[in-house]
């Protein structure tokens, strides 16, 4: 089934060439169907990068995706036009009384500021509270796991000695939760980050189960409230190309920067770079909209009063 977008979103021409089923929104107001309603709130700095990959990661499912974009009003985007973001995002105003099946709330360039020196900091307090009523499971990634864990369970992030950078090898610890259905017992991801929050610390949070990690680069993936509550630490919707655009970046600007652990062959960045976590990344959406979210979400959304009180057994 397909991702449903907006009928000139500008990354719907390159997923038609990936052969990815997308359709508009007046193809899609002719089906008698329930989509299933996700929410991303993208607060990533080049925002069509960051569609173009979260759309691929939702669209290996049978379901039918409808997915929505909201951006903090809190903050003025200087890498994505305005115009993008008056055509295609919502606020968080304009969205609270809507209920969504699923949510994603992305990373952000802000991991070496407090959280609360972030000039969103306030709203993304509101839009994570918000989902615990009004989402039936969402997936915090990078900073944006960071932030919820800081916010729901206090647990502090704390300043990495270089950016941790790279594909790492992390383990699956909990192969009976279905989340992790299908995964190898190890599998590469992607991480780019300068902050981390330590591992034992989240070990001693007992509403956190720990489904993945690695020796090198700490947590990967865990979970809360029966998965209500996801927190991915690395960048599984990365395309191939990612992390070599941000190697070279740094590069451009003189900033300290290792090549990318484990990304290209010989370690050699004239190489093209590897792409070696895809599958895995593929399995963890399509698990969670399966698992997590078409099988636990009501067929009427508006006919559920509060989604706290859907916590799965």
């Amino acid at each position: 089934m397909p991702i449903k977008i907006k009928n000139d979103l500008p990354v719907k021409e390159i997923l038609e060439g990936e052969n990815i089923f997308v359709i508009d929104e007046n193809r899609a107001i002719h089906q008698d169907i329930r989509p299933i309603e996700i929410l991303i709130l993208n607060l990533m700095p080049l925002k069509e990068d960051t569609e173009l990959q979260l759309l691929r990661s939702l669209s290996n499912t049978p379901l039918q995706v409808d997915v929505s974009f909201m951006t903090v009003a809190s903050h003025e985007s200087k890498n994505t036009s305005m115009s993008h973001l008056h055509k295609f995002y919502e606020t968080f105003e304009s969205l609270k009384d809507r209920r969504f099946d699923g949510m994603i709330i992305t990373g952000a360039p802000v991991e070496q500021m407090a959280f609360e020196e972030v000039d969103y900091w306030e709203e993304m307090v509101e839009i994570m509270d918000w989902t615990s009523s009004h989402v039936t499971s969402t997936i915090f990634l990078c900073w944006g796991a960071q932030a919820a864990l800081y916010h729901f369970y206090g647990l502090q992030k704390k300043m990495l000695d270089k950016k941790l950078f790279g594909l790492f090898t992390h383990r699956v610890m909990n192969r009976k939760v279905p989340l992790v259905r299908g995964f190898d017992d190890e599998f590469l991801a992607p991480h780019s980050r300068h902050t981390d929050v330590p591992i034992e610390e989240i070990r001693k949070c007992q509403e956190l189960t720990i489904l993945a990690e690695s020796e090198e680069a700490g947590l990967f993936l865990a979970m809360a409230q029966n998965g209500r509550r996801i927190f991915v630490m690395g960048h599984p919707e990365y395309d191939r190309v990612t992390l070599d655009g941000e190697y070279k970046r740094d590069l451009s600007r003189n900033l300290p920067i290792d090549i990318p652990r484990n990304y290209y062959k010989n370690d050699d960045p004239a190489n093209k770079p590897l792409l070696l976590w895809r599958a895995h990344a593929n399995n963890l959406y399509t698990n969670w909209l399966n698992y997590y979210v078409y099988q636990s979400t009501p067929y009427d959304l508006y006919g559920t009063p509060d989604f706290a009180s859907l916590i799965m057994n």
